[in-house]
């Protein structure tokens, strides 16, 4: 049985997600929370196996909410369950943390698959949030690197696994990969080896002395 924390900023929402879930045996709803606030103080008593999560919320949004779950050591997995896939929307979110990106309007199936995807720890993403993603993936930048995934290459160009880097730095794996796609995509590149040595040959990264 997959235990859940459900947050969202309308009651009916919850009251909607709790009854669907609440009637399939495969789940157990351990409790609800109205903000980000309320949620990382639920994650942290209640321990559940996945939190769904809503974004845009008073007080406390989700991005911040699920940077805070991280950083407090909560290993709960995070699906976001929102109304908006904007890149302001998506990218934030997953590289805040979140094991997937679900709209609301997604079909009941389709969010239970879901929710037992992110349990196992696998990345869980809409078709329209793949689809928004993917298209970023194959659009050249020369954007310059952000700091996580700077941070993610460093520890990478050390040898780190993407499942020692998650650990290193608090966050999933499947947002490690998110971020080494996103390097890959600013740096042109194809794979790992090739990444961190165009990071070299660029200054991102520095020999070690």
């Amino acid at each position: 049985m997959i235990t859940l924390l459900i947050v969202d900023d309308h009651p009916v929402v919850r009251d909607g997600l709790r009854g669907m879930f609440t009637a399939d045996p495969r789940f157990e709803v351990l409790g609800e929370a109205g903000d980000g606030a309320e949620a990382i103080a639920a994650g942290e008593k209640l321990r559940p196996d996945v939190i769904l999560m809503d974004l845009r919320m008073p007080r406390t949004d989700g991005v911040t909410a699920i940077k805070e779950l991280a950083k407090r050591g909560v290993p709960a997995r995070i699906l976001v369950l929102t109304t908006y896939d904007t890149d302001s929307d998506v990218l934030p979110a997953i590289e805040a943390g979140a094991t997937g990106y679900l709209l609301k309007d997604s079909p009941r199936d389709e969010l239970f698959r879901a929710v037992e995807a992110a349990a196992r720890g696998q990345a869980v993403l809409s078709p329209a949030v793949a689809t928004r993603l993917m298209g970023q993936m194959r659009q050249p930048t020369s954007e310059p690197l952000s700091q996580r995934e700077l941070e993610v290459l460093e520890l990478i160009a050390r040898g780190s696994t993407n499942r020692e880097a998650a650990k290193a730095l608090f966050i999933s794996e499947a947002t490690v990969k998110t971020h080494l796609l996103h390097v890959y995509a600013k740096l042109g590149v194809n794979d790992r080896a090739a990444a961190v040595a165009t990071a070299f040959s660029r200054g991102y990264l520095t020999p070690r002395a």
